[in-house]
Parts: C-alpha cells; sequence; structure tokens
C-alpha cells in the first residue's frame, strides 16, 4: 500500500492541483478505485491530504510538495518506520527486549533509515528518472564471458 500511495501522491502533486477524486487518480494510476479511496483516507487522517465535501469535492495535497516526505507518507499507511520491533520509544513491543543486548544499535539502525527517508521530498520523488542518470550512479555489471560455440562433429 505504502508504494501506491507514494504513486497517488506523486501523481497529485505533478498535476495541475486543485482537487482529485478517488475514481479520477485510480484512472491516471491504474490502481483499483478502492485501494486509491483507502489511501486517501490514511493519508488524510494524517494530515497529508485535505478532504473536500460537496459536488466538486475530493482530495487535495494538503501541504507543497517540497514539505512532504517519503517518511511522512511510509508512516501514514504503515506507522512507525522501523526495521525490528525495536523502535525508539516502544515498550513491549518485543519479548525479550530486556535481555537483547542489540536493542541499541537497531535503534540506530532504524534512526538512520528514518532519516534518509525523511531526506527525500514528495517534489523530489515526482521528478523523472532519466536512463543517462541511472547509468551514471549505478555500479557497472561485470562483462559477461562470450558464449562458447558448441562442436559439430
Amino acid at each position: 500500500m505504502t508504494d501506491y500511495a507514494v504513486v497517488v501522491m506523486t501523481t497529485m502533486s505533478q498535476g495541475e492541483g486543485g482537487t482529485h477524486t478517488a475514481t479520477s487518480l485510480a484512472e491516471r494510476t491504474g490502481l483499483p478505485a478502492p485501494t486509491v479511496a483507502k489511501i486517501l483516507k490514511l493519508l488524510a487522517r494524517d494530515g497529508l491530504m485535505a478532504s473536500h465535501r460537496g459536488a466538486a469535492g475530493g482530495y487535495s495535497l494538503a501541504r507543497d510538495p517540497d514539505d512532504i516526505n517519503v517518511a511522512q507518507i511510509i508512516a501514514a499507511i504503515d506507522g512507525p518506520i522501523a526495521l525490528t520491533d525495536c523502535v525508539d520509544g516502544a515498550e513491549g513491543a518485543c519479548g525479550v527486549q530486556s535481555l537483547c543486548p542489540r536493542r541499541g544499535n537497531w535503534d540506530r539502525v532504524n534512526r538512520a533509515v528514518r532519516t534518509a527517508l525523511e531526506g527525500v521530498s514528495l517534489t523530489e520523488m515526482s521528478q523523472p528518472v532519466f536512463p543517462q542518470a541511472v547509468s551514471q550512479t549505478a555500479a557497472p555489471l561485470a562483462p559477461r564471458p562470450a558464449p562458447v560455440a558448441e562442436r559439430v562433429g
């Protein structure tokens, strides 16, 4: 659902602004309308979308796309961002947390992941990735060996 939420929000941020319905966003994104409706409600509940009632109702971004980051979108759909149950400040999520010598280290990992996701805005997610940019940042692939010809004989 989170990846769909990013798709819906980037679609809205690329549009002409204004109010969008779940049906129109489903058509533009190719996602099922019930899924889009559920996503919009979750995002509105967390203040990332504004809900508008009435004949011309629908949803709009609640803030400028520069002021919305990927971490906020993930948290709105899935809750706190963490790779483990050892979430900063979460007590009782793990049955062995009092015995776990790794808890502090997982806190560091969880904070690093969260910080990285907070550093990517909706505006940045909305920008197309050009093949040249991808090829310049991707590690080069090792050359494949030439196929060996079968001998007929």
